[in-house]
């Protein structure tokens, strides 16, 4: 798989990363040894870019594949929700004592808002600024799900990778359209920022859709790579065929399709109800304040776009 430069930072990563948050307890729930297996895989294939972060809790399944990866030719991305100094420096001596490594290729501070939640975290980004300088991160970042995170970091010298929300929807983006989103992450890009993209499927209501959702994506010439959640070596063969060439075989193609999927809300819903009022199929409900799917659920995706908090995923 081919390689570029991410930004400024000198890393270089295939145009496909590793999206981790997929194989953990919270969505498919594959043993320790299941996800480093596609985690080993995915390298072998040339993926050489993996993104986890502290809250995925899978720290255990990266360390169990690093032992089968050269960590030299591997880049590892997490994110931590830190805002004062010592808040960052437990956060790294977590990741390194559980990834059983000695450094961090990119750390980043995670689902930042605006340039007022990056001044609110300036502590965290201080000590990792001392980090970098000895060796233990090669560079700073920030995830955003809202297009004012990115044109925040654009103010931020320090923030080096940037890992916003992009899928040919918008789903997901909180303050805006995609075409905004886009046009701030150019401004990046030409600013030398590293950037690398997620929900390229929309938390998985574009699986229907995926050979135009990830053609729209690789054809962003501004985006350096996108991380994708994988569950089985056959997603990754079929996103690689995809990055790749934009196209993937039909039996791949058709043993996506079949997997059986389920929609899944996550714990941080806070039970608006927009969900309920969008379903035509009765299809979700509230249950002590949170929005649960019921056996009447079609997989319809309308319900995702309108959640304000990006909480409704198919998986």
């Amino acid at each position: 798989m081919d390689k570029i430069k991410l930004g400024n930072t000198g890393i270089e990563v295939s145009r496909l990363c590793f999206g981790s948050l997929t194989m953990t307890p919270f969505q498919a729930n594959l043993s320790i040894e299941e996800g480093a297996e596609l985690i080993r895989y995915a390298f072998e294939r040339g993926i050489n870019f993996l993104d986890t972060a502290e809250i995925y809790e899978n720290y255990k399944y990266i360390r169990e594949a690093l032992k089968y990866i050269n960590r030299e030719k591997y880049v590892i991305t997490t994110k931590c929700y830190a805002y004062t100094y010592d808040m960052a420096k437990k956060s790294l001596e977590l990741a390194l004592r559980e990834l059983n490594t000695e450094y961090i290729d990119i750390f980043m501070l995670h689902e930042q808002e605006s340039i007022y939640t990056l001044k609110g975290h300036m502590e965290a980004i201080e000590f990792f600024k001392e980090a970098k300088k000895q060796g233990k991160i090669r560079a700073i970042g920030i995830s955003t799900h809202r297009i004012e995170g990115v044109l925040g970091a654009i103010e931020v010298d320090d923030i080096e990778v940037i890992h916003p929300i992009v899928n040919i929807k918008g789903i997901g983006i909180q303050d805006g359209s995609i075409e905004e989103m886009l046009e701030a992450i150019r401004k990046a890009y030409d600013m030398g920022k590293g950037i690398y993209a997620m929900k390229p499927l929309g938390g998985g209501h574009l699986i229907k859709n995926s050979e135009e959702a990830l053609n729209f994506i690789r054809n962003i010439p501004y985006i350096h790579s996108v991380a994708i959640g994988m569950q089985s070596k056959d997603e990754i063969d079929f996103n690689i065929y995809m990055m790749e060439t934009g196209k993937a075989p039909y039996e791949l193609k058709k043993n996506i399709n079949s997997k059986n999927r389920k929609l899944i809300v996550a714990d941080y819903c806070i039970g608006c109800g927009i969900c309920v009022n969008t379903c035509k199929h009765n299809g979700i409900e509230l249950i002590d304040g949170k929005a649960v799917p019921n056996e009447n659920c079609v997989l319809c995706s309308y319900c995702a776009p309108g959640c304000p908090e990006f909480c409704i995923k198919i998986v």
